[in-house]
């Protein structure tokens, strides 16, 4: 035990001893490691904060979409064709309506975005008009009234030309004013203004206090004509069914789209739909195993700064062996084992990347906590939190390195006799 803690003091005073050194030594495990916590603690903090904006529409929610047939419903495919303006125009507001008589879904909601020139007076804005079911308030765990009321569903049924805004259009067309009653014009129409919601921010980038709301019929006929919708949005009775319901919801569109499967696996697989559905709880799993994919990755390019810094190490002990060979012989002159010297040298290695490691750990905090305030001045609510989690793999990863490229220049110094050594010197 003695002879294990002689070894340890050795080794620290010989990095004590050689300061220049021993910095240069530490830069690349530092970058390392500060690369490895500031990716966990960017990933976790994404996807908390991209979980949280899907979960604000509530943990209860299924939903029904358009998807182009013969793509996978999450596929880049499908993104492509959708946002390259490919339109699905299958999906209808009476066909939801059947979907929603299903005994385990209660509020629901459809809808369809649309951009459209919206002015008052000398203000005039390019606007992403919302046209929605009533059912929105009820069905939207995250939408409320800051005044006045939303449009019922006889509004749509009429083609009524009413408007609900989001609390930013409220400020940019009503600045200081209530904007409850009064006319705003949409596409060159006027549209009464029947409520405000309250300020809610941003969902996976998509902003509702910058949307106006108006009847999803109206929408429709009078401004886009069409008869199609893109969305719909169910809220479930009873979680434990959701898969049973989902089951079901596939089988009333595919009747009413005519829909047909050869065998089972297609059918699973939904390859020929023109719709996708989908729960909150499915969406969430996706999003963590795309995150913790993504995070391996940039972990595993993250360590090649830490094998730099490993080889950085390697190179410096080599030079400390060769320039300490008559204190490797006279320690073993006097008693020492192979075994003392191997220890001596890995506990440097050691010490040297442990020590980078906590200064990459407190650069990588500061660094986190800086972002985190940057981008809280823009708005967002992101937390990028250093976790127990992400400093143990730091931790471990820098000792790994420290183990394994200080063992071949321990080694190799543990076996020069006491003769070899000293005539060396």
């Amino acid at each position: 035990m003695n002879k294990f803690l002689v070894s340890i003091k050795l080794a620290l005073r010989n990095l004590y001893g050689n300061k220049v050194r021993t910095a240069l030594s530490l830069l690349g495990i530092v970058i390392g490691v500060t690369s490895v916590i500031l990716i966990l603690s960017l990933g976790n903090g994404l996807k908390n904060f991209v979980v949280a904006q899907v979960e604000s529409f509530g943990t209860d929610i299924v939903q029904i979409e358009v998807k182009t047939p013969n793509t996978a419903h999450m596929s880049s495919e499908n993104a492509s064709s959708m946002t390259g303006g490919m339109q699905i125009t299958t999906l209808k507001l009476d066909e939801i309506e059947d979907v929603a008589k299903l005994s385990n879904l209660g509020s629901w909601y459809g809808g369809i975005l649309s951009q459209q020139i919206t002015n008052r007076n000398d203000e005039n804005e390019q606007t992403y008009i919302f046209g929605v079911t009533a059912g929105m308030m009820e069905a939207d765990g995250g939408a409320e009234l800051e005044s006045g009321s939303f449009f019922m569903e006889e509004d749509g049924r009429d083609l009524k030309q009413v408007a609900v805004l989001g609390s930013k259009i409220k400020e940019i067309f009503f600045p200081g004013e209530d904007a409850v009653g009064q006319s705003i014009k949409i596409g060159g129409k006027k549209y009464k203004v029947t409520g405000v919601l309250k300020e809610r921010g941003s969902t996976a980038g998509f902003s509702f206090d910058e949307v106006i709301f108006i009847p999803v019929e109206t929408l429709q006929r009078k401004i886009m004509g069409i008869d199609h919708i893109q969305f719909a949005i169910f809220k479930v009775k009873n979680m434990d069914l959701v898969e049973q319901t989902m089951e079901e919801m596939r089988v009333i569109m595919r009747d009413k789209h005519e829909i047909e499967y050869d065998n089972e696996e297609d059918k699973k697989d939904g390859i020929d739909d023109d719709f996708a559905v989908m729960s909150i709880a499915e969406a969430r799993e996706m999003l963590e195993k795309v995150f913790g994919t993504i995070n391996i990755l940039l972990i595993c390019l993250a360590s090649i700064s830490l094998v730099v810094g490993g080889v950085g190490i390697m190179n410096v002990m080599y030079v400390a062996v060769t320039e300490r060979t008559q204190e490797i012989g006279l320690r073993k002159s006097v008693g020492a084992r192979n075994i003392d010297i191997l220890w001596q040298f890995i506990f440097e290695s050691i010490f040297l990347t442990l020590l980078g490691g906590v200064i990459g750990i407190i650069i990588g905090i500061s660094f986190s906590e800086l972002i985190t305030y940057i981008i809280s001045t823009y708005g967002y609510d992101v937390e990028f939190k250093v976790t127990g989690y992400s400093v143990l793999v730091a931790v471990g990863f820098s000792m790994v390195v420290g183990l394994i490229f200080g063992f071949y220049p321990a080694r190799k110094a543990s076996q020069l006799t006491p003769a070899e050594a000293l005539r060396k010197e």
